[in-house]
């Protein structure tokens, strides 16, 4: 170990070396006896882990693509008494590559289980805002940069990481990994589509594909009340919320307080059945009745984005989803349906997500104001968004052959509370992949969680089983089928249950009758689900 000590100098990755890019400097530091706590929330598909008494070499490469005028920073830490021999990458999240606190606090936890690991800030500097880098100037995209988010760096990443761990430790990794989720799950998408040799097992959650798509989607419900010209207070649509919850929570024969079936749910509850009825609100200070307005919010949350003609351009949120942002599981994660009534007089209160996508990319002015526009002009960005920018960063390519030829092995999972990003997109590109490969489940299982919003949060825990799962997959071949998860009931209990991989669902056995034992429930095929793969306009 202490010669490995001796090598955490720069020196050693002095024969990094990456086509078509220039390095600039090689940075590398000891970091010793770093004890963190890693939560579960954080690492997605791995448990809540302590980091005790670590030690690493941290190597932070700083390089440059000749000619487009981009500085991308890249950091490793390489363990120095435990390395298992394999390569653990991070995703990021937001607008942010990675090299922000959730990439960092994923790779504590990383470095405690003995990987590896890497993350990449894309040149964009690891900040949750696209105001920085989006423009070279008012009306020009800076492409490149885009471009390093969406797919250049990842593949950078690859490369370096392997090459600086070989330098190290006088050998590659045996195994590499990738483990994001939201940006850092679209990332491992991007992985698999177009780098198909760079990591030989993905966990991706909550993908952010379709991304041009799905981008304008989340300012809909913003636009929705903009042309309605009147915005609810949010404890109406919490209350619309709470009742749909209640009306469809048995729907899957389980009393737990979570919306299993979110499709059945559309057909079971009618948001405006609630108009006239009177809510508790804490921003009035007393009680309220629930508006048209608020129902007519909801309801084109959970239909989605259309146009001025009635077609469907993308997928809403599912019922139970946290629309306003207000509920403590949700973490601080902005509502797309959020409004502010501070001042007595409610207003939008747009996700920063869909505003910096519409204002930065499509239309390229940081001054533009969104809240004014028709419906005609929405369309017109919605068609702008994908047209535009589709073949950079969509990333919804479901032809993997290279990556199943290449031995790969992906998971991914989708919390069906998911308050950002539909189920259904993710739906649809497992779909259209199994379109082309009728054997999909030999090298890809996706699995769907009950009362999880966007990556964690909800009800329910997440499936911290599945990486070591994806391990196997890959270096035994041991399939993975159910998962373990943990949830909350309506009295707080923490509950044993089982994920299932798409499109089975989770059954519980009645006559086994206890719903905390997981041995009381099971897979099965569920009725046909919703053909993802239709046009949307067919929905």
């Amino acid at each position: 170990m202490a010669e490995l000590r001796s090598l955490c100098v720069p020196t050693t990755f002095g024969n990094l070396s990456v086509f078509g890019t220039e390095i600039l400097s090689i940075e590398a530091n000891l970091a010793t006896n770093v004890s963190v706590s890693v939560p579960e929330a954080y690492r997605f598909t791995q448990p809540a882990i302590e980091l005790q008494n670590g030690t690493f070499c941290n190597v932070t490469v700083s390089y440059t693509h000749p000619g487009q005028n981009d500085n991308i920073f890249v950091e490793a830490w390489l363990p120095v008494d435990n390395w298992n021999n394999r390569l653990q990458a991070v995703g990021g999240g937001g607008w942010a590559a990675g090299r922000f606190f959730l990439s960092y606090i994923a790779m504590y936890g990383a470095i405690a289980d003995g990987y590896a690991t890497i993350t990449t800030d894309a040149g964009l500097g690891g900040v949750l805002s696209a105001e920085p880098w989006a423009l070279n100037s008012p009306g020009n995209v800076n492409l490149y940069n885009l471009q390093n988010l969406a797919s250049v760096s990842l593949n950078d990443e690859a490369i370096i990481g392997k090459s600086l761990i070989k330098s190290f430790y006088g050998k590659g990794p045996t195994f590499s990994y990738w483990n994001g989720c939201s940006q850092g799950g679209r990332q491992g998408l991007m992985l698999a589509q177009r780098y198909p040799t760079a990591y030989d097992g993905i966990a991706a959650g909550a993908p952010a594909i379709y991304w041009t798509e799905f981008f304008s989607a989340v300012q809909w419900p913003q636009q929705f009340m903009n042309m309605l010209g009147s915005y609810p207070h949010g404890c109406e649509i919490d209350a619309i919320t709470a009742a749909a919850i209640s009306t469809c929570d048995e729907l899957d024969g389980v009393l737990d307080g979570i919306i299993a079936e979110p499709d059945a749910c559309l057909g079971a509850f009618d948001p405006f059945r609630l108009v006239g009825q009177t809510a508790n609100c804490n921003e009035t200070g007393g009680s309220i009745q629930i508006s048209a307005t608020a129902a007519a919010v909801v309801n084109a949350t959970w239909q989605g984005t259309i146009t001025e003609k009635g077609k469907r351009t993308w997928y809403g949120l599912n019922p139970g989803a946290d629309l306003t942002g207000n509920s403590q599981l949700s973490s601080g994660e902005p509502g797309v349906a959020a409004t502010n009534c501070t001042t007595g007089t409610c207003v939008g209160a747009p996700s920063y997500l869909g505003l910096q996508w519409l204002q930065l990319f499509i239309a390229k002015d940081p001054a533009f104001d969104a809240s004014n526009l028709t419906h005609a002009q929405f369309d017109d960005i919605v068609h702008a968004s994908t047209q535009q920018f589709g073949s950079v960063i969509s990333t919804d390519d479901p032809d993997l052959t290279r990556f199943r030829e290449a031995g790969g092995k992906l998971v991914t999972f989708h919390g069906i509370q998911d308050n950002i990003i539909p189920t259904k997109g993710t739906e649809r590109y497992y779909r259209e992949t199994n379109t082309i490969f009728p054997d999909i489940h030999n090298f890809y299982r996706h699995y769907e969680v009950p009362g999880l919003g966007h990556c964690f949060g909800g009800a329910s825990g997440l499936p911290t089983h599945l990486f070591d799962q994806l391990r196997a997959w890959v270096e035994n071949g041991t399939v993975p089928e159910e998962t373990p998860v943990k949830v909350k009931d309506l009295n707080g209990t923490v509950q044993d249950r089982i994920l299932c991989p798409y499109p089975q669902k989770a059954r519980f056995d009645k006559i086994c009758g206890d719903t905390s034992n997981t041995k009381c429930w099971f897979c099965s095929d569920s009725s046909t689900p919703k053909d993802c793969s239709l046009s949307l306009g067919d929905l």
